[in-house]
């Protein structure tokens, strides 16, 4: 049973392929295939978690862009006269899930050269201009800290007298 758990529009779904979902709007017109951010991803036995997403891909297609039923919103406070009525549509975009692919490990390693290129004439220039040393300035330095002022004694209070005026 292969299943990926994707996130998007803030919210995660439970995904399969050649299932049709209801989902925020995305930018994305009718038609365009969209990739979705996978979180979990089950392919028979294997099973991606956080370390392995970079390897899974979930892509999807636009079917249409439709809007969610109408929600009313109704404000009412008793004895007051007051009462507002208004309403919300959602807008939707409807996703069919073509493809739920977990990359092995062979294909991960072997994309690795390919992505190391050699540095050309321009990257090799870089590493000598950051090897210039740089002039010392006024901001380089440490500002000097002043030592802070001790803290003031507390108050002293006049003590109470053993003796009270209760007249006894």
């Amino acid at each position: 049973m292969n299943y990926a758990i994707v996130k998007t529009g803030g919210k995660q779904y439970r995904v399969q392929q050649g299932e049709s979902l209801l989902v925020e709007r995305l930018p994305a017109g009718e038609g365009d295939k969209v990739a979705l951010e996978p979180l979990l991803v089950r392919d028979g036995d294997q099973l991606a978690g956080a370390g392995e997403l970079g390897k899974a891909t979930v892509s999807a297609k636009v079917v249409g862009h439709v809007r969610g039923p109408k929600l009313h919103v109704l404000k009412f406070k008793p004895k007051r006269g007051y009462k507002r009525r208004t309403g919300h549509r959602q807008e939707l975009t409807r996703l069919e899930v073509t493809e739920i692919k977990l990359g092995s490990r062979a294909q991960s390693k072997a994309a690795k050269p390919k992505a190391e290129a050699k540095p050309t004439g321009a990257a090799k220039a870089k590493p000598a201009a950051a090897a210039k040393p740089k002039s010392t300035s006024a901001k380089a330095k440490p500002k000097p800290t002043a030592a802070k002022a001790p803290a003031k004694p507390a108050r002293k209070r006049p003590a109470k007298s053993k003796e009270s005026d209760d007249g006894a």
